[in-house]
């Protein structure tokens, strides 16, 4: 029995880091408002299959927000929604990688 649920799984990093010292975090960038946007953006376009996500820290602060998509394994940092439109059109819908924002193997 088939109990795929997605076919793809978009984890957006929303941490707030609290502790001391305070450095950078994703959800000091905007990204809890740019994930929300995003699942909306996802839902308008009909992305069947598609689960977008909130997740805890992903250990890649200095490059966020930062967004992994399963189940490629492919690492983001984004900034805006016209980023995230790009994500969505380039990576979900016509299934090649937005270059300019995917992560270096140094980065990840």
């Amino acid at each position: 029995m088939d109990t795929l649920f997605y076919r793809i799984h978009v984890f957006c990093c929303t941490y707030v880091r609290t502790e001391p010292p305070q450095k950078a975090s994703c959800g000091m960038k905007d990204s809890g408002s740019l994930r929300a946007y995003m699942k909306s953006r996802a839902k308008e376009l009909g992305l069947s299959g598609v689960r977008i996500n909130t997740s805890g820290c992903l250990n890649r602060c200095e490059h966020g927000p930062v967004m992994v998509i399963y189940p490629e394994g492919v690492w983001y940092g984004y900034r805006s929604r016209d980023d995230v439109d790009e994500i969505l059109q380039t990576h979900l819908v016509e299934g090649k990688r937005v270059e300019r924002l995917l992560l270096t193997n140094d980065q990840r």
